[in-house]
């Protein structure tokens, strides 16, 4: 019966040896970088701007109907009296396609989408379209 009775205590002693340890201090810290990952704040998600079109016309530009106009444009920002000018100014970005160059500061293009609006502007319009740019059209005639 003694031999029972060890035999028991030892079972005990084995299963209360084999199981469970404590939880004891450890050297863990979570504020190392990489481990947690950095909330962003709230806010309006990064969007990338949309292509811009080209060629276009950008705002504060100038179209005028006729060459004609054009020339009387320029003759009244040099302060000459020409009479009036039927040109109106751009207010927002406008994608063109360019018809004829008659100089670097004349040229005659026509509203993309827009086959009857035809006219002259005196805008800096290089032949190659800026990094970045999608064309509008196919540029040049």
């Amino acid at each position: 019966m003694q031999s029972k009775w060890i035999a028991g205590l030892g079972l005990i002693l084995g299963l209360g040896l084999s199981g469970p340890v404590p939880a004891q201090a450890q050297n863990v810290t979570l504020d190392a970088p990489g481990i947690l990952l950095k909330k962003k704040p709230p806010g309006l998600p990064d969007v990338p701007p949309a292509p811009l079109a080209w060629p276009r016309l950008d705002p504060g530009a100038v179209l005028c109907r006729t060459e004609i106009d054009l020339d009387r444009l320029a003759t009244i920002r040099a302060g000459g009296n020409a009479g009036p000018a039927d040109c109106r100014r751009i207010f927002q970005p406008t994608a063109i396609e360019i018809v004829r160059r008659a100089g670097p500061s004349r040229t005659e293009v026509q509203i993309t989408g827009r086959p009857d609006q035809t006219g002259w502007t005196d805008a800096w319009l290089p032949s190659k379209a800026p990094p970045g740019a999608t064309p509008a059209a196919t540029g040049v005639r």
